[in-house]
């Protein structure tokens, strides 16, 4: 099942509920929040439960629906904080001691991807983070900035992975080359996360290592990138991921983990003002952002 955190713009509805929950069901939206606003009328609700699955499936037993072309689709997140993970497939791995290199940290990338504990990282709050169709940023500060597709894991109070979304982790690639210890900034910046375009929670997936991430730029209506990799080239499991994540850290409304980089563009791209990048899961659907 896909959830979706969506607005109805030109409706209102009694319940008092701006931003709502949910289930993509073809052309229509089948409305959670209005079944049961208690548990669905945010992400932290959903996120609050030991298996979202079998809650959602009761749920939208008789629960009302709307044309999809009626919603607008939002950021699946409300009060969440977003953390990354990096140096989590051997292709980023590489790129990241090639860049390095010159500054003397390449030997600290190859040291992460071998170590026992991953890279984590704070990446986003939910007011820097933006949602499907709307504008991610680059640095005004930054001359290479790049788009950084990842699963996203989608993680509940417990610690378990409930789901999956997708994430772009824009990065301000040439200040974090230039000095690892510039990596919060090239990083956590307002516009610099974009997550979406729904929850696909995890029931539906037999097998999430089998999935593909494609990643699409567009210039002028002209592709100047594509790339694809597979989710299985990660280095670590999910759940290894989640585990460190949840150590000395409490998340009551849930968090989403970003798997880390799994396709990236060549060292001498750039993304510019206007650019369209188009990230790609089957299965979850397409993650769609203009560069303001």
């Amino acid at each position: 099942m896909k959830i979706i955190r969506f607005t109805t713009p030109g409706l209102q509805f009694q319940d008092g509920y701006h931003f709502r929950l949910g289930v993509l069901d073809g052309e229509r939206v089948i409305d959670l929040t209005t079944k049961d606003p208690n548990t669905f009328g945010s992400v932290s609700g959903l996120l609050r439960l030991d298996e979202p699955a079998v809650a959602v499936a009761e749920a939208i037993q008789n629960a009302p629906a709307l044309p999809l072309g009626q919603v607008q689709l939002e950021a699946p997140l409300d009060v969440q904080e977003v953390w990354a993970t990096e140096v989590n497939y051997p292709g980023c791995r590489d790129a990241r001691v090639a860049a390095s290199s010159r500054n003397g940290g390449g030997a600290l990338y190859e040291r992460i991807f071998s170590a026992m504990r991953p890279e984590l990282f704070f990446k986003a709050t939910p007011e820097r983070a933006v949602g499907p169709d709307q504008h991610v940023r680059i640095r005004v500060d930054s001359k290479r900035s790049v788009p950084e597709p990842s699963l996203a894991l989608v993680i509940n109070y417990a610690g378990a992975v409930v789901g999956y979304t997708i994430g772009n982790d824009i990065c301000a690639r040439d200040l974090a080359d230039d000095n690892p210890l510039y990596l919060p900034q090239a990083k956590m910046y307002r516009g610099g996360c974009a997550l979406g375009p729904c929850i696909l929670l995890k029931e539906a997936v037999a097998d999430p290592k089998a999935l593909e991430i494609t990643m699409r730029v567009e210039r002028n209506e002209v592709l100047v990138f594509h790339g694809r990799a597979g989710v299985a080239e990660m280095k670590r499991s999910f759940e290894e991921l989640a585990d460190y994540l949840f150590r000395e850290n409490d998340f009551v409304p849930g968090v989403f983990l970003l798997t880390g980089a799994a396709v990236l563009p060549p060292a001498d791209f750039t993304l510019e003002h206007g650019d369209l990048v188009e990230i790609e899961v089957p299965l979850i659907g397409v993650l769609r952002n203009t560069v303001e």
